[in-house]
């Protein structure tokens, strides 16, 4: 996204007088988006060049290991409500979307072993770089979430869908461990929904209220950080 749409092109659910507020604020923004955007594609492909080893290490272990595709394809919310398909390293058995809830709890056993290794460090998500490249996504901005989850939003919480889905942001990294959070839960999409989004959204709100590009690298070190730890 280079620019924000006219209000009046905005998708209908998006125009409420909460959303406006930050509409507004983005508004004053316009050259900071442009040279957000313009990262994203500089650093995604520069990233892309420099772990394609990594890429087809990780590809051939997920391959070799489990039976199913390398990558995990999962349709998200992004920009303005628009849906696209998130890539990702397969963690997880096949179906597995089909034999559970669509997010993960702590010792989930669709989660295959390397799976599991994967997402302690994060590999899983390298592909994502594609997705930023593409515009679907960018280095940093609320986590991208199933249509399923996002018809639960409330009117303020509209508001992130004005920019890129992130691939962190200071919500992934305070909700780290998330499995762990659910891990108890009778009902995991009632209680993520119910409690564990509007925690969530309290991050995303405040990046909407602080974003320049030296908020975002403030966010990307801390992810390494916290990856790290």
């Amino acid at each position: 996204m280079l620019f924000l749409k006219k209000w009046e092109n905005l998708p209908e659910s998006l125009r409420n007088d909460e959303v406006r507020y930050y509409y507004d604020k983005l508004k004053e923004k316009k050259v900071t988006l442009f040279l957000k955007r313009a990262f994203d594609i500089i650093f995604s492909l520069v990233l892309l060049i420099l772990l394609l080893p990594l890429f087809f290490v990780v590809a051939i272990m997920v391959k070799s290991t489990s039976k199913g595709p390398i990558f995990y394809l999962q349709e998200r919310v992004t920009t303005f409500g628009r849906t696209f398909k998130i890539i990702k390293f397969r963690t997880m058995v096949v179906n597995a979307d089909k034999t559970g809830s669509l997010v993960t709890t702590d010792n989930d056993i669709r989660v295959t072993k390397v799976g599991k290794k994967l997402r302690k460090l994060r590999l899983d998500e390298i592909p994502q770089l594609i997705n930023i490249l593409m515009g679907d996504m960018s280095f940093v901005g609320t986590r991208p979430e199933v249509l399923k989850y996002v018809d639960h939003y409330q009117d303020y919480m509209l508001a992130t869908l004005l920019m890129p889905a992130g691939v962190t942001s200071l919500a992934s990294i305070a909700f780290k461990d998330e499995e762990k959070l659910l891990k108890d839960a009778k009902n995991v999409d009632e209680v993520y929904v119910k409690d564990v989004l509007p925690q969530k959204m309290k991050y995303n709100i405040e990046y909407m209220e602080k974003f320049n590009l030296f908020y975002d690298l403030k966010i990307m070190i801390k992810t390494v950080f916290a990856v790290n730890s």
